[in-house]
């Protein structure tokens, strides 16, 4: 008699657990996996609440997008693009000035990476694929002034976008490279991306054999 209620104990324990175990599983079924919140080209001492969304569904010409990126800035606020996937979400904020607040804004062309049509220019002499973003990133990063083509300093990089209008929609796939690329050189998040004027690109050369040996 001891032993048979011995056994139903074990038994009855043995069907909580299982169901404990079930109803955890379920909840975690149930429950969203946290994504991962990067921010690129926000500002020590900004917050995302002066920023405002751009949405890009809502233009159907590059013109109409860089209109809404001035009127943003002009309203003391800045553009910004949400890349969602399912781990990550990805936040780019343009540094797009307010152009009414200046005359003219000089910036060197060293300190410059144009990408137009998934091509990459530097100084309107280098071309080259997107694809090719990683090495010039890295080329720009560690010149440190040294080479006159190239930037004088990390800090005053700056990346403008631009695209026809039949390719708008490849932005969203161009910032994530960008950040992805940027992420593995450097540790800050005050990336500086501004949409540019359409400009007009050659097709790129292929690039040459020992370009990339000069920077390893």
């Amino acid at each position: 008699m001891h032993t048979r209620k011995m056994e139903n104990n074990i038994k009855i324990s043995f069907l909580i657990l299982l169901l404990l175990a079930i109803f955890s599983c379920e909840n975690a079924e149930l429950k969203p996996l946290r994504k991962i919140e990067k921010k690129f080209g926000l500002f020590q001492n900004e917050n995302d609440s002066i920023a405002v969304e751009l949405k890009l569904t809502e233009f159907n010409t590059w013109k109409k997008i860089l209109e809404r990126t001035e009127e943003i800035a002009c309203n003391d606020s800045l553009p910004k693009l949400t890349l969602n996937s399912d781990k990550e979400i990805k936040t780019v904020y343009f540094r797009n000035p307010c152009w009414e607040n200046f005359a003219c804004i000089l910036i060197k062309q060293r300190n410059t990476i144009q990408i137009h049509n998934d091509t990459i220019s530097k100084s309107n002499r280098f071309f080259y694929p997107l694809d090719s973003l990683a090495t010039v990133l890295k080329k720009d990063f560690i010149n440190n002034g040294k080479i006159p083509s190239w930037s004088e300093s990390s800090e005053k990089l700056r990346i403008y976008i631009s695209y026809d209008d039949d390719r708008i929609e490849r932005l969203p796939k161009t910032l994530n490279k960008i950040v992805d690329e940027y992420e593995k050189i450097s540790d800050s998040i005050v990336l500086k991306i501004l949409l540019n004027e359409k400009i007009d690109v050659p097709p790129p050369p292929p690039m040459p054999e020992d370009w990339k040996i000069e920077i390893e």
